[in-house]
């Protein structure tokens, strides 16, 4: 009996005249169901339908432009620096979930300044909801491309990965890893978790009505998982090599910090009372009248 799983997986879901790569497909299955997520806690507190096309957009592009951008400057600037051109060379790989975090608060800032005209942590403490599963939708995207994994292992779970992944693709024969730590998943489980902790205290505890809460709790126990998992995950970069807290750890811990004191922030004030105009819910109301108006009288 094998000790360890050797994962041959491609990252390519189709090549047929376009190429489609597993990681590509979470992200847009992520951003789907995050839409469907915020609209369902749109119609349950009222708020307008217009927002949700909105937000979407700032989300979509904050989150490439901030995850890129995290890369470069906090990973790879050495190299950017040199090389600013290819900073736009996001299909080549390289986004940093930390600069996408940083890009996705800064456009939730500017989106409650220019769109709902609230205080940034409305949207905020619901928009974590659908990213936590989004993080866990890439984290598995990672697990398809064979990176971001961890230390040799002798746990029986340890994954064997393809080291040649380019060469592989192309018709040579896999080389693979030692059994590693499976750290996409640990990473992807933390994830998944996380999420249906915000969905229950969202729909069961009544933690929107104490603004900061959810995205406290978001930021640490995301970042808490993050720093904790990367003691057992491979240096990304070459300069990481020989830290006693690699990068990644490093920019985790503001984050915690920030989260804790999101959390004593909401619940040392009373809970707020959510007013919202009915708009949603008006508006499907309109369309159900209009769908009734226009079929056809029942024969007696």
């Amino acid at each position: 009996m094998l000790d360890y799983i050797t994962w041959t997986a491609n990252p390519i879901l189709f090549d047929h005249g376009v190429t489609i790569r597993w990681y590509g497909v979470m992200f847009i299955i992520g951003f789907f169901i995050g839409y469907k997520i915020m609209e369902r806690i749109f119609r349950h507190e009222g708020a307008y339908e217009k927002w949700i096309g909105t937000l979407l957009v700032y989300l979509v592009v904050s989150t490439i432009i901030g995850a890129r951008l995290g890369h470069v400057f906090f990973y790879a600037w050495d190299y950017y620096s040199q090389h600013p051109i290819e900073i736009l060379y996001t299909w080549e790989g390289g986004l940093a979930s930390h600069g996408a975090t940083i890009g996705i608060f800064v456009a939730m800032v500017l989106f409650s300044i220019f769109v709902t005209k609230k205080s940034p942590l409305w949207i905020l403490d619901r928009l974590v909801i659908p990213i936590a599963l989004v993080g866990a939708l890439v984290r598995f995207g990672n697990l398809m491309n064979h990176e971001i994994y961890g230390h040799p292992t002798d746990m029986p779970w340890g994954f064997r990965f393809v080291v040649n992944l380019h060469g592989w693709m192309n018709g040579a024969a896999p080389a693979y890893s030692l059994p590693s730590h499976p750290t996409q998943i640990y990473e992807s489980l933390c994830y998944l978790a996380l999420f249906g902790l915000l969905w229950w205290m969202y729909w069961k505890r009544d933690a929107e009505k104490r603004p900061g809460l959810l995205f406290g709790i978001f930021f640490v126990v995301l970042f808490a998982a993050r720093f904790l998992i990367e003691f057992v995950k491979n240096p990304q970069e070459d300069f990481e090599i020989g830290m006693v807290l690699n990068m990644g750890q490093w920019l985790s811990i503001p984050f915690i910090v920030a989260g804790l004191c999101l959390i004593i922030y909401s619940m040392t004030r009373p809970p707020v009372k959510l007013n919202f105009p009915n708009k949603f819910a008006e508006q499907i109301d309109e369309e159900k009248k209009q769908t009734n108006a226009a079929k056809p009288p029942k024969t007696q």
